[in-house]
């Protein structure tokens, strides 16, 4: 995929601790606040100090949320990057590196950059990053002056004279930057027109706290464990003004259970984690579902098993959370793929798990997390929410037989009824229960809500018309935003797009919505096996008949799905 004039892909590479993470942090809202579109995107290894980290920022003329392989302009700091990234290099890509430390690993493309040198005669080697800020405003034409008052901003707590350093540093950067002739073939796109819209920088993170805090979230509880931490640090943050009570908990079993006997008391209560914690928390979800008590817990996915690739993505754990917990009993499961959908499908969440008296799990994963992208701040929806809670008397049974399964919700000190509950099989007092007539009806009104959580499930997004096309590609989560986009640069009517934020269960007209059978059906997944593709058949019956996975810990580049979505409708 070449250069067009509506897509800049720039992208930094150092070791941990060389700044990389700071040229982002600097450079994003200047460029915002030029009123560009801007995607990035983050990968890096497990380790503080060392190793080959990268930065993909992408701006572009329409809002895109996907990374690419193409690079226009790298900017190297360690020799790792020409092993690692050559793949991705075109003949017109713009590298930035200091020759005499890379040595061979330069080619021709390879502009010698006296980092070093630039950064020692600002005060010292931890300005490199800065000086590699001033090159790249320089090439795409942004206005140094943008950038003295916000660098003033964000160093002024650590003095005038590291302020005045990282000035001049990015002020030599610049100046070098003006003087490279190969950048004059540059095509950097337009700033975007808003109308007036106020854009707004913003993570997966903070789309999905921003969800949570929307839809009443009160109570958090969780054990760190990366990617899910964010979240809760998120709303630890902001706890003091939007009245949460923040607990980190000895481990992962401790968190779920402080999330029950929170929701038991009435608080609309998340948990927060990664698939190696919400292995812990097995137990604790399957008694959610007994007691019928709601709770929200968000799974960060990373590559498994075990520790696996630890700060890398993937979409491994959506059959873990479908089968979670022993027994059986209803749950429901979201995966967000925008930040709109994020900050919506978090309140969703919530709004089913009390509606339903259920656990619902909300997927997300690494690359959807650390991602960043402007977001239009009339974008941020806010939906209405409903208590879920009634005043309770002296005749209240918490689990008194209803025609759809759904017992009325009390909570203790909330009237004058006892609201008793038990991980035993109980009657309709919540009282124990060995009698094998009572557990069928028990089991049958635990798992009636099934009907209504079906008929009542998100619809899909839909691009294009599947019922005409030839090929339906499906995605669900993250993929979002690079199915939309390859398919939008492919721009064949032959081929639809239907991408699932809420994954189980599916809405009953699936089967027709896709088809029943009779196209081409590709499922885009970042695992190894397809755990959709076998969900879709299991809820509709309709076959995946191609699977686009990978399982590498990286997310899908639009170009790869374009190149498989080629195959599939041409083959």
């Amino acid at each position: 995929m070449q250069q067009t004039p509506d897509d800049l892909s720039m992208v930094f590479e150092g070791a941990a601790g060389q700044g990389v993470k700071t040229i982002t942090a600097l450079l994003l809202p200047i460029l915002k606040n030029s009123g560009y579109h801007l995607f990035s995107c983050n990968e890096y290894m497990s380790r503080i100090r060392g190793g080959s980290n990268t930065t993909e920022i992408r701006i572009t003329g329409k809002k895109r949320q996907a990374c690419i392989d193409r690079i226009d302009i790298l900017l190297a700091l360690t020799p790792h990057a020409f092993d690692r990234l050559r793949h991705r290099l075109r003949d017109r890509t713009l590298v930035f590196a200091e020759k005499e430390q890379f040595g061979d690993h330069c080619d021709q493309r390879c502009i010698d950059t006296p980092l070093s040198e630039l950064a020692a005669e600002a005060g010292g080697k931890v300005y490199a990053n800065m000086v590699a800020l001033g090159i790249v405003l320089a090439v795409i034409g942004t206005p140094l002056e943008q950038c003295s008052d916000f660098l003033r901003e964000q160093f002024a707590d650590k003095g005038e004279e590291v302020v005045e350093n990282n000035l001049k540093a990015a002020s030599l950067g610049y100046d070098f930057g003006l003087k490279v002739p190969e950048a004059k073939n540059l095509k950097v796109p337009e700033p975007a027109l808003q109308n007036g819209k106020e854009l707004l920088l913003m993570n997966g993170t903070s789309a999905l706290g921003i969800g949570a805090v929307a839809a009443g979230c009160n109570f958090i509880c969780s054990y760190p464990m990366s990617p899910g931490t964010g979240v809760l640090t998120f709303l630890a943050k902001r706890s003091a003004d939007f009245g949460i009570v923040v607990d980190q908990a000895e481990d992962e079993i401790a968190a779920i259970n402080a999330g029950l006997g929170a929701s038991y008391a009435g608080a609309r209560a998340l948990v927060t984690t990664s698939g190696g914690g919400f292995d812990l928390m097995q137990e604790g979800f399957s008694l959610a579902g007994m007691i019928e008590t709601p709770i929200v817990i968000h799974i960060g996915q990373r590559p498994g098993p075990a520790t696996g690739l630890p700060t890398r993505t993937e979409q491994g754990d959506l059959a873990l959370a479908l089968h979670a917990g022993h027994g059986e009993f209803a749950r429901a499961i979201y995966a967000p793929g925008t930040l709109e959908e994020a900050i919506e499908t978090m309140q969703h969440a919530f709004d089913t798990a009390q509606q339903y008296q259920i656990p619902v799990v909300v997927l997300s994963d690494q690359y959807l997390l650390d991602a960043e992208t402007t977001i239009a701040i009339d974008e941020i929806k806010r939906l209405p929410t409903e208590r879920g809670i009634v005043e309770t008397d002296e005749n209240y049974r918490r689990y008194a037989f209803t025609e759809n399964g759904l017992t009325p919700r009390g909570v203790p000190g909330y009237g004058t009824g006892i609201v008793r509950v038990d991980s035993d099989e109980h009657d309709e007092q919540g009282l124990i229960t060995e009698s094998f007539e009572m557990r069928q009806k028990m089991m049958d009104k635990r798992l009636k809500r099934l009907t209504a959580l079906r008929e009542n499930a998100l619809p899909p997004t839909v691009i294009g018309d599947p019922r005409s096309a030839e090929v339906v590609a499906i995605s669900w989560g993250s993929n979002r935003g690079v199915l939309e986009e390859a398919l939008d640069r492919i721009g064949d009517s032959r081929i639809a797009g239907v991408h699932y934020a809420q994954v189980f269960p599916l809405r009953p007209n699936t089967a027709a919505l896709l088809g029943n059978g009779r196209r081409k059906i590709a499922v885009i997944e970042n695992n190894a096996l397809g755990q959709f593709a076998d969900l879709l058949q299991r809820e509709s019956g309709i076959v995946a008949t191609h699977r686009i996975l990978k399982a590498t810990g990286e997310p899908f580049s639009v170009e790869e799905v374009i190149e498989k979505l080629r195959e599939v409708v041409n083959g």
